[in-house]
Parts: structure tokens; sequence; C-alpha cells
């Protein structure tokens, strides 16, 4: 029997993080927006209440959460504010290979300290002429000895500022393209480990993103995920997990977006009448809930399909264009509902649209979603 219910705990997780994007998300995200400020209290409260590195195996200290709860929760954090959502989150993505492709003692050794006293990682895979083209990714990891020595740049690393050890794609062997891409835990603490400066973005503002640079790294073989040319695989397996959580929370800023559309549209009084009474304003209410319903279910859908042990590809590419193009159109169109007070500081749709825009971008382009649905389509047996 089809059940769309939710579990009691899992109605319980949603309404703890429902909670404290009320309590302690909402009143601060415009200020945080505004000074570009890491949200480095939420992140503690954040962790201390358990809404942090919430798929880390049992074994490991971890609460070992499906992917599904993990989007639950991030649809509220995301309602409350997405820069804080990409912060809190970003744990996710990194930590995923590991998860997938680490052994036993890289497990305990980099997954199990996190689980006692908060702490960030970084996924670092993007480069200055490499995002989605991962083939034309120039970092390199050379064998000495026992050891591994890295060089190489990474850009638009979340979270960058604050980690403590980086997940890095970089190649052993380039003459194997994508098949010679290893993956690799690399200890924010070792010699020639260069950040950047935080770059200065048009939304989701108070997350931390920066370049790395690895000059000449020397990283232990033992730190090596798998074995040379396993790389590739664990960093696309990473997103199979991450995907839905991203996803939900753009599902969470649209819904912020609708829910102010509405209640703004109830007051604003036009020719003797709220706007809600026009046919335009109604139709475009009317959009907004029902590709908002359609995002959530394809991202419930994505979270429930790997944590029942299936392959999510397609299903993890679905939820993410769906849901990134939602939050998109739906801020887009609550500008609209605005009109000029829209385009105003002073009002929170402006933060929501710009907001959005990455969404499109971030772990996937919007069109790399429908290149790898369409390969998925054409190539599945």
């Amino acid at each position: 029997m089809l059940n769309f219910g939710l579990s009691d705990e899992q109605e319980q997780f949603r309404s703890l993080a429902h909670e404290f994007a009320v309590q302690e998300i909402r009143s601060i995200a415009a200020e945080l927006d505004q000074q570009e400020k890491f949200p480095s209290d939420l992140m503690q409260k954040a962790f201390d209440i358990g809404l942090m590195n919430c798929h880390i195996p049992e074994s490991c200290g971890g609460m070992a959460l499906g992917t599904l709860e993990e989007s639950l929760i991030a649809e509220e954090i995301g309602w409350g504010c997405t820069g804080v959502a990409t912060s809190l989150s970003c744990n996710t993505l990194a930590q995923a290979p590991i998860i997938v492709a680490g052994n036993d003692e890289q497990k305990k050794q980099f997954l199990g300290p996190m689980t006692e006293t908060l702490s960030y990682c970084s996924y670092c895979v993007t480069e200055p002429d490499a995002g989605s083209d991962v083939q034309n990714l120039q970092t390199a990891a050379r064998k000495v000895g026992n050891d591994y020595v890295i060089n190489g740049q990474k850009i638009w690393i979340t979270n960058a500022g604050y980690a403590n050890w980086f997940f890095v794609l970089a190649y052993t062997d380039k003459g194997k393209g994508y098949r010679g891409l290893s993956g690799f835990i690399v200890p924010a603490s070792l010699e020639g480990i260069y950040v950047g400066k935080k770059e200065h973005k048009m939304g989701q503002r108070c997350s931390d993103t920066r370049s790395v640079t690895f000059s000449d790294v020397v990283v232990p073989a033992q730190n090596l995920l798998g074995k040379e040319g396993d790389g590739w695989k664990a960093a696309m397996a990473a997103f199979d997990h991450s995907r839905p959580v991203v996803a939900s929370s753009a599902v969470g800023l649209a819904r912020a977006a609708m829910e102010y559309a509405v209640d703004y549209a109830k007051e604003r009084r036009t020719f003797g009448v709220p706007i809600a009474a026009h046919q335009a304003i109604g139709f475009m209410i009317a959009e907004m809930a029902r590709d908002i319903e359609s995002a959530r279910l394809l991202v419930l859908q994505a979270g429930w399909t790997i944590d029942s042990g299936k392959r999510n590809t397609l299903q993890a590419a679905f939820a993410k264009l769906t849901a990134a193009d939602t939050a998109m159109k739906v801020s887009t169109d609550a500008v609209q509902v605005f009109g000029g007070y829209g385009y105003s500081r002073e009002y929170p749709v402006e933060k929501l649209m710009r907001d959005a825009k990455i969404f499109q971008i971030y772990e996937g382009t919007s069109q790399i979603q429908k290149l790898i649905i369409a390969k998925e389509i054409f190539e599945r047996k």
C-alpha cells in the first residue's frame, strides 16, 4: 500500500527544525545577509540539538538518519534562510564520499569526531577551468613513497574558511580520463594549503565560499579513498545523497516566498479589493502552490529511493532540477506580487530571489541535471 504519511520520528525531526527556524533563524536572516556574516552561533545551536551530521553511521557515533529525514530538516531550515541551510548542510556533501567509499578506520578517524564537537568539512572538486567539465580538472596527486603530493586549486568551496578537512578530487593518472581521478581526505592543517578570501556573492551571503590552493601538500597514502581511480565514482555517489537535501532547501525557500506573497496579497488593496481577489494574482499563487508541491514530492521520492537501497540518480536529478527552477520562479513571482515593494530590501522577497539563483548553479547546474536525466533515460536498462 502506498503511504504518503511520515512516521512519528520523522514528524519530530521536521517540527524540531521548523521550531529552530522560527526561533533562531528568521529573526536574524536579514542581518546575516546584510553583514555577510557566517552564522557560527546558529551552527553551534543546530549542532547541539542534533540538526547537523545526521547521516553519520551509528558506528561512528552518529544517528544514521536517511536522506529523507535530512530532506525534511533541510526544507524547514531553508524556509528560515537558505544561506544558513547551505552552511548547515555542507558537511553532508563532503562526508558522503567517506560514507560510501571509506574504510572503517577512515570513517572513525574523520567522521567520529564530528559527532562530538562542532566542526566542518568541505567538498573540493570545482576548479577555475573545470566545473561541470570534470575531466578538465588540473589538480594532480603524485605518489611519493607512502604519501601523495597534491598540487592544484579549487574554487567556490563552501565552508572552506572553517573546514577541518577537505574531500579533494585529483588526478593520479590523467591519461585515463575520469577513471584516473582519485579521492583524498586532506586535513586543513597540512602545510601547503592556502585558503582564499571570502567571496562576495549575489545571494546566500552568510555562507562561507572561498578558493583553496594546494601547493605540494603531502597527504598520507591511508587518506586515499578506496583505490586509485575510485574518486569519480565516490564524488558522483555523494550527489545522490546530497542533491535531494539541497533540493529540499530550495523547496523551503519557495514555500517561504509563497507565504509572504499570500499574506501580502490579502492585505494590499487595488480597485477597492485585496489584490488576492484579482484573477491574475490568484493564478500566480496557484501556480506557486502546484510547483512547490510537485517539487516536494520529487524530493521525498528521491530520498525514499536511496534510503531503500536503490539507485536514485535519476530521481535526485528530477528533484534538484525541479526544486531549483521552482525556487527561482516562485521567488521571482513573489517579487512581482509585491510590485515595487518587492524590489526593496525592506521586504523579504528581494532576498529570497537573490538566494534562489544559486540553486540552479551549484551541485550541478539545471542544465547538467537535464543531461543526467537524458542519459538515464537513454542508457537505463
